[in-house]
């Protein structure tokens, strides 16, 4: 791995993803801790995990069971749990879509911190961090150092694909041709029709 982690949160991503697996509820690795099981660069200011709408509620309660404090914030898309001031996002609509069974598919089972659980594709990562992008937030910065560190993981012509209704993904694509990092085909047509 190429950067130690926040102690503390690496502790408690193993307490959420073990209680999970213990409740027998759907989850998989999101977010920076995704990029670092794969062996990415990444921030690691909380933790992220994905889950079924129809989960949430008994996560919570799960979670609640075992001593993390929940939290239903006003957003519509995620709640979150604490473990002391330790944040745990447990995200059931990221960049608008709905996780369902096909998106916990599209992950490898990874040592994380020696417990074996489902991460996120790298190539569905790149998708969510280009997705994220829009005019109130579009911080490239946050989306390069994970291009570079998983770039031969990632399927770019899928990413293209997954995201081309997005100006702001486009631009980032862009950039990253011209910094070498992957190139952009010429071939768009070939890319539509995939």
């Amino acid at each position: 791995m190429p950067h130690r982690v926040d102690e503390g949160l690496a502790v408690t991503l193993k307490k959420v993803a073990s209680t999970l697996k213990g409740a027998g509820i759907p989850f998989a690795l999101g977010g920076s801790f995704a990029v670092y099981a794969h062996g990415g660069h990444s921030s690691d200011h909380d933790v992220d995990f994905l889950l079924r709408e129809k989960d949430k509620d008994q996560a919570l309660a799960e979670l609640a069971q075992v001593g993390f404090r929940t939290e239903q914030p006003p957003e519509d898309w995620l709640v979150k749990v604490y473990d002391e001031d330790r944040m745990v996002d447990l995200i059931y609509r990221p960049v608008e879509t709905p996780v369902t069974d096909e998106t916990l598919r599209d992950t490898e089972q990874i040592s994380v911190e020696a417990i074996y659980m489902p991460v996120l594709s790298a190539t569905q990562l790149m998708v969510h961090k280009l997705l994220s992008y829009s005019q109130h937030y579009c911080d490239f910065a946050t989306g390069l150092p994970v291009a570079r560190s998983l770039r031969e993981q990632i399927d770019w012509r899928r990413v293209r694909h997954e995201t081309r209704k997005s100006p702001y993904a486009e631009a980032f694509l862009i950039l990253l041709d011209r910094l070498d990092v992957v190139p952009f085909p010429d071939d768009e047509e070939a890319l539509a029709n995939k």
